[in-house]
């Protein structure tokens, strides 16, 4: 018997997929625990309709990111920041400090896991992050580190 998997079940595949099973399994098992479906007619255009839909969301979601690179790409961030002798921070700047500070500044809003700092930032210069928007969208910026007067 055929069926449409509605979630990942073990040992059969993954969410979507159509598999070949035996009618007890299918019946005793999938369907009663609503982990399948028959592989009928309207179920397969439902599964169809359904994957195309998160293809599209998928793709907004990449040119979104797309954008959101291109308008920070070009920008330079600069922290104000206390210091110590030979320019050596109190403490460090943080991924959830420079996400603020970029929507500051330009009211766009980062997630702070979504970004890497080459090296911890723990003293005045210039430094760069890489954010990773996208599984196939990542940039690079810079941030200057000041000392506050």
């Amino acid at each position: 018997m055929k069926v449409i998997l509605l979630e990942d079940v073990n040992k059969i595949g993954k969410k979507g997929d159509i598999k070949e099973v035996k009618e007890g399994y299918a019946h005793n098992f999938l369907f009663a625990k609503k982990l399948a479906v028959p592989a009928t007619k309207q179920n397969l255009d439902a599964i169809e309709k359904e994957k195309d839909l998160k293809k599209e969301e998928e793709k907004r979601k990449k040119e979104e990111a797309q954008e959101i690179g291109k308008s920070l790409t070009d920008k330079e961030f600069e922290f104000g920041v206390k210091a110590g002798d030979k320019g050596r921070l109190f403490g460090s700047i943080t991924t959830k400090e420079i996400a603020q500070e970029i929507e500051k500044q330009y009211g766009i809003k980062l997630d702070k896991r979504k970004l890497t700092i080459d090296e911890p930032i723990k003293a005045l210069g210039v430094y760069n992050v890489t954010a990773k928007l996208h599984p196939e969208v990542s940039f690079d910026f810079k941030i200057k580190v000041t000392e506050l007067e």
